[in-house]
């Protein structure tokens, strides 16, 4: 008796897997030289053309954004650094008057009558100043706050709570609520 032998059955092929596998075998055929007819060549090269010319047209659009984007950026240093300086002008112009009574009060004889509320009068000129420049003092009495008061020191004190204000060594100021310098204090124990 002949033997048969069994062949092996091949899986049914999807159509989308012969789509695909025909794709491949024809882009691996594809020729190395195509040929056009003059008009063909014609409308590829228009087309190669206009899409050159749209890149050109892109890159120089991208580099004048970047120009006017360094010049913005230069400008507003510049006008950051003017207005800086157009503030510290008006500052110095505003205390002006007070360095004038404080070298006619250099002058002046010490030991003259009146010479310590001249004194006076000129710091009284001066905190005036700087209060309508926007200074504003940081009270530093009642209760130790940490965001106005910087305790150097603590000292127990009979009839005073814990973590009152004793003494102020140096007063603290603040524009605008923004603190400046904070207030130096001794806080209670």
């Amino acid at each position: 008796m002949a033997s048969k032998k069994n062949k092996p059955v091949e899986p049914e092929k999807k159509p989308e897997a012969v789509s695909e596998a025909a794709e491949e075998q024809t882009e691996a055929q594809a020729p190395d030289v195509v040929t056009m007819t003059q008009e063909e060549l014609e409308t590829v090269k228009k087309h190669i053309d206009e899409l050159q010319k749209k890149l050109d047209d892109t890159i120089a659009l991208l580099q004048r954004n970047q120009a006017d984007f360094d010049n913005f950026r230069k400008r507003n240093a510049t006008v950051r650094a003017d207005s800086y300086d157009e503030g510290k002008r008006d500052c110095i112009k505003a205390l002006l008057p007070v360095l004038d009574d404080f070298d006619r009060v250099a002058e002046s004889d010490p030991n003259a009558d009146g010479w310590a509320d001249g004194v006076k009068l000129v710091h009284k000129k001066f905190a005036e100043i700087l209060k309508k420049e926007g200074l504003e003092e940081i009270p530093s009495d009642g209760a130790f706050d940490p965001e106005l008061h910087n305790a150097v020191m603590t000292e127990a004190v009979d009839g005073l709570e814990s973590g009152n204000v004793v003494q102020t060594f140096q007063k603290g100021y603040k524009v605008k609520e923004k603190i400046i310098r904070h207030s130096m204090v001794k806080v209670s124990e």
